[in-house]
């Protein structure tokens, strides 16, 4: 128990320490002009606006993405225990309601449309 702790202590002190670092690096104003404010294309004047809208449907698709690179992280550890007896049956229904939830979540996008690449 102790071991822990003085690891919880250190972890807590190095956030501070780089938070620190940090405020104290962002004091140091950098300086702000016409150069720094405009846009880097090679060394050429900005062809265009900077500010180009982008396609909503490659935003969604990579929100799905996201939520469903975090489900099998939280898949995995379920995967790793599944074969033992160390899981409860509790540990079993908690996991099938996620995979219900999870399927359900990927029916509902699929009739959207939000998975379609076309169009």
């Amino acid at each position: 128990m102790e071991k822990v702790m003085v690891s919880v202590f250190i972890s807590v002190m190095l956030c501070f320490v780089l938070l620190l670092v940090g405020l104290v690096l962002g004091m140091f104003g950098f300086v702000v002009g016409r150069e720094k404010s405009s846009p880097f294309e090679c060394g050429f004047d900005p062809v265009g606006s900077s500010r180009v809208p982008f396609s909503l449907r490659f935003f969604l698709l990579a929100v799905i993405f996201v939520v469903f690179d975090v489900e099998i992280v939280l898949l995995f550890p379920a995967v790793m225990v599944i074969g033992g007896l160390s899981m409860w049956i509790d540990g079993y229904l908690t996991l099938f309601f996620l995979l219900v939830l999870l399927f359900g979540g990927v029916i509902h996008e699929w009739r959207e449309g939000s998975l379609e690449w076309e169009s």
